[in-house]
């Protein structure tokens, strides 16, 4: 079943996985969506920038702090402050428990009941457990090395990422709401960063960023845009976040030959703009939902357990995941990821690949961000 299309993977799910729900093919792509943002997390994971991730954190614009958005991931300038090993007969474990054991102050933020593993065993990935107007703490498992870490984060991020995929309706040649999506992401994307796009009379894109109260840069967005990463220069630093589109389905977003509007709204808001391609999405699901071998086995026991008709509880999202799910998904990542990276076209910016992608993020995880935004 390797390399089927999309559409036809999706009618796979309908029929054999939502065949007693009202509108099969809707909740399969809604399934579809789930499955790229789960790609996208365990990615992250994959490339060892988990510690420095938030989850649907709201990401205030820039400068204008009244608006936030909810955005799928971010990633924050983050500061270690333990790793512990466990054992699973220690679950459940909650951010109470985590905080007692490093006897962190009443009066350091406001505690969360959140549980990094619960005591059905479900794991909450980037789990928060205390923030404060400044920063938070979160906990991340570590389920194929039996230890979990906690880290403290600085609120505001460095890099964002936004997932969006649209399913078409039976006999209709696009999703009606495509284009809206990709409005809305293409505005997350342009009002978030202190580095600003300027289209040109020649069409070109031009950055465009504010250094301090008299000193402004304008020059080509993309030369600007390397300066930044590339710089440690705090005035450039505050404030500038990357921002990361994914996005899926050739049916909405791509033709080959000829990228659609919504395509090409999205490239040129977002810094970084991919696609996952059908046959990464097929691999995935074939790999791990419909034929896994027993190592990956307990990803396609969390999925059906997820979305059978008697379902108590999904725990197979990217926020929440099955604790032996998650380890399956944490070695399969691991140890297929060059051929994981190669699931993805890179729409923006032209002429790279994702590996260029995964050097700024890393960069960006390694700077001092603490001359930048104060101390952890």
């Amino acid at each position: 079943m390797s390399y089927e299309s999309v559409d036809k993977l999706q009618k796979l799910l309908a029929e054999d996985v939502f065949s007693y729900t009202s509108d099969r093919k809707k909740a399969a792509g809604r399934a579809l969506g789930t499955f790229l943002e789960i790609i996208t997390y365990y990615l992250i994971k994959a490339w060892r920038l988990e510690c420095f991730a938030a989850i649907e954190k709201p990401l205030p614009e820039f400068a204008n702090a009244e608006i936030t958005h909810n955005v799928e991931f971010t990633l924050h300038g983050s500061k270690r402050i333990c790793d512990r090993k466990y054992a699973v007969e220690d679950f459940p474990v909650s951010g109470t428990a985590i905080l007692r054991a490093l006897k962190f102050p009443k009066g350091d933020g406001s505690r969360k009941s959140a549980m990094l593993v619960d005591k059905n065993n479900v794991v909450r990935n980037a789990c928060t457990i205390l923030s404060s107007e400044s920063a938070f703490v979160n906990a991340y498992m570590n389920s194929l090395q039996c230890r979990y870490s906690v880290c403290r984060l600085h609120s505001h991020p460095f890099a964002m990422f936004e997932c969006k995929r649209v399913g078409v309706e039976e006999g209709a040649g696009k999703g009606p709401q495509t284009i809206e999506k990709a409005k809305q992401g293409s505005y997350v994307a342009r009002t978030v960063s202190a580095l600003q796009r300027i289209r040109k009379a020649d069409g070109s894109l031009a950055g465009f960023l504010q250094k301090s109260d008299t000193d402004f840069i304008v020059s080509d967005y993309y030369a600007l845009l390397s300066r930044v990463i590339n710089s440690d220069d705090g005035n450039l630093l505050r404030n500038f976040i990357l921002t990361v589109g994914i996005v899926s389905n050739h049916g909405n977003w791509f033709t080959s030959d000829n990228p659609n509007k919504e395509l090409k709204v999205l490239a040129q808001s977002y810094d970084w703009l991919l696609f996952l391609t059908d046959r990464g999405i097929s691999e995935f699901i074939t790999d791990l939902l419909v034929d896994p071998v027993p190592e990956y086995a307990a990803v396609k026991a969390a999925f059906r357990k997820s979305y059978s008709a008697e379902k108590k509880g999904n725990v197979f999202t990217k926020v929440k995941m099955e604790y032996g799910s998650d380890a399956a998904l944490c070695a399969y990542f691991s140890k297929n990821l060059k051929r994981i990276e190669g699931w993805f076209n890179v729409i923006s910016p032209r002429g790279t690949s994702i590996k260029g992608m995964k050097r700024d993020l890393s960069v960006l995880a390694g700077k001092d961000w603490e001359s930048v935004y104060g101390s952890l």
